[in-house]
């Protein structure tokens, strides 16, 4: 089942110089990098991206920190790239995220009770394609 997802680099990540790192992990698991482009994040595009939350307490906090630095977003596909996608990134919280993922890996805790947790990944087919459309003009 041929798909495509979306993946933002976050500012942390793109600021930790692990872009590469985090590319090559997928890279690894035999997904191709379809499109990718470094980018400062626009409070339109995140107001876009994160419509469900803007209405919620902690969006602020959200749209500071993905405006914070520049972000790579790119298209990766492949079979079931969804799915893997997700389970390669790991969970949420970087201190719950499992080894060998990479927010398990190479994320931590800052102790400033924000979360920065390295990279997002479209939750689904239709997000992906909703995601994808803001990020790179088009859908998938």
């Amino acid at each position: 089942m041929t798909q495509q997802t979306l993946i933002l680099i976050k500012p942390d990540g793109v600021q930790r110089g692990l872009t590469g790192e985090i590319l090559r992990r997928i890279e690894a698991k035999g997904y191709r990098i379809e499109q990718m482009r470094m980018l400062t994040a626009t409070p339109e595009q995140l107001a876009e991206h994160y419509h469900e939350h803007v209405d919620k307490p902690f969006y602020a906090g959200v749209c500071a920190y993905m405006t914070s630095g520049p972000i790579v977003a790119a298209v990766i596909g492949g079979d079931r790239v969804i799915e893997a996608v997700r389970t390669l990134s790991g969970a949420t919280h970087p201190i719950e995220a499992a080894p060998g993922t990479i927010r398990g890996d190479l994320g931590r805790d800052w102790g400033d009770g924000e979360i920065r947790n390295l990279i997002h990944s479209s939750d689904g087919e239709g997000s992906a394609a909703r995601e994808i459309a803001i990020w790179f003009g088009h859908s998938a």
